[in-house]
């Protein structure tokens, strides 16, 4: 009971001590006098509390957006040089004439230690907005067999590249589980990948999935490395820590587990580990199960564009104010014959230049001088010259809200720096045809 409460109870008894006459009149006048001013003394207190908790509440989020922000902000300036780097160590790897074998070396070199920083990147930007509570998730009834067989056609190049052997077990049933598509993947990828890291040479990793309980599925991952003592296991979810491993040839940041404990729990599941020294251990996740979902009507998927001779010229326009970048992308586009380039360093000069020249295709970057290219996109939308044209973001702010105002600006795609090429390829085809089709109706009508 608190202070308040305890006072109108001292009130409600002394009115019931006057009806029984063990107390006078003036005797309670007085005594409820008292117990007025302790009242209201008490909620001036109370007000202030709740005055300073407001504050305090209000400076915690004034942290949190100038850490958002921040890590925003981060992402960007890192994510734009690795950009360059591995955009055209990729077109070195796959160049003509292909690179000698001495090249190959080095060329496979900076693209892990490329791709090995943007994962390191990632997992920072996850691990804070976890804690920040700005992660968002997209729950939803999935099927597990589906995504365990992705799991399974992604990690299988690493496996045979270090000599483990990697059994998926067959599912006792189809099931389907309450998640985050994505996230679950995130999770038993670093599960899948660290099995293989930390194995011993010519081992197993063997995958297996059971109900625990009629609401629980269990996914466990097992590997045949030389195991965790009680006390390593103890310091496992710790973040940077990398159990002794620091100084070892494997790579890795010591975030990974630390990571895929909040988005299981935040799935509304739980993670653990069983481990014997000598022996291997065994991490596994337990998820909610849900009920499959009903078959919608398969959409026709969108056919990829195919080079052939003679085939029509296409235009694409790239805003982007960054000389590498606009390198990067038009030794890209020289392996196209049938794609001209067009460029522009700023978002003016970019609708200047699709008003004149009505490209199919419009690729664009967010952070340009003068105005943004969100501003831009929404420029070129509402001029019925360029309103038709797909627009592709082309952006190293990645961080998932970034990303989310981007398409609900009305971006075609968004693509994230550091890019993949044959990603991008396959982006730029699907808008292509995009526009093919729009012109086609247009013709007809």
């Amino acid at each position: 009971m608190d202070k308040t409460a305890q006072l109108h109870e001292k009130m409600r008894a002394m009115n019931e001590a006057l009806l029984l006459g063990s107390v006078r009149q003036d005797e309670l006048a007085e005594a409820a006098e008292k117990l007025n001013e302790q009242l209201r003394a008490e909620i001036t207190v109370r007000k202030q509390v709740e005055l300073e908790l407001h504050k305090a509440i209000a400076i915690a989020e004034k942290a949190n957006l100038a850490k958002s922000n921040f890590l925003s902000s981060m992402s960007h300036e890192l994510r734009t040089p690795l950009h360059a780097i591995l955009g055209f160590a990729q077109l070195l790897e796959g160049g003509s004439p292909p690179p000698t074998t001495s090249q190959k070396g080095k060329i496979e070199q900076i693209l892990k230690a490329g791709w090995y920083l943007l994962e390191l990147i990632n997992e920072i930007l996850d691990l804070a907005l976890i804690d920040s509570g700005k992660l968002s998730l997209s729950m939803e009834p999935m099927s597990l067999t589906e995504v365990m067989r992705e799991c399974e056609a992604m990690i299988e190049p690493q496996a045979q590249k270090r000599g483990i052997s990697v059994a998926f077990h067959q599912f006792e049933c189809s099931y389907f589980i309450n998640a985050d598509r994505t996230r679950v993947k995130q999770v038993l990828i670093n599960l899948l990948s660290n099995a293989i890291k930390y194995n011993k040479v010519g081992g197993t990793v063997v995958v297996d999935c059971s109900a625990s309980t009629a609401e629980r599925i269990r996914i466990s991952v097992k590997d045949s490395g030389e195991g965790l003592t009680p006390d390593k296991l103890t310091q496992l979810f710790q973040p940077f820590n990398r159990l002794g491993k620091e100084n070892g040839i494997e790579e890795g940041t010591g975030i990974g587990l630390m990571v895929s404990k909040r988005l299981v729990e935040l799935m509304g599941g739980v993670i653990g580990v069983e481990s014997t020294v000598g022996k291997g251990s065994v991490f596994w996740i337990e998820l909610n199960v849900t009920a499959e979902p009903q078959r919608a009507a398969k959409l026709t998927a969108v056919p990829q564009a195919q080079v052939h001779a003679g085939a029509p010229l296409r235009t694409l326009l790239y805003v982007e104010d960054n000389p590498a970048n606009l390198k990067l992308v038009e030794d890209i586009i020289a392996r196209r014959p049938d794609i001209r380039l067009l460029s522009a360093a700023d978002g003016k000069r970019g609708i200047e230049i699709a008003l004149a020249s009505r490209p199919d295709v419009i690729l664009m970057d967010i952070n340009l001088p003068g105005i943004s290219g969100i501003q831009s996109l929404e420029i070129l939308h509402a001029d019925p010259a360029t309103a038709h044209i797909p627009v592709v973001a082309l952006s190293a702010n990645a961080i998932p809200r970034d990303i989310e105002k981007g398409l609900a600006a009305g971006f075609f795609r968004y693509l994230t720096k550091p890019i993949k090429v044959n990603e991008f390829m396959d982006t730029l085809d699907v808008a292509l045809k995009f526009a093919e089709t729009h012109a086609a109706h247009a013709n007809n009508e």
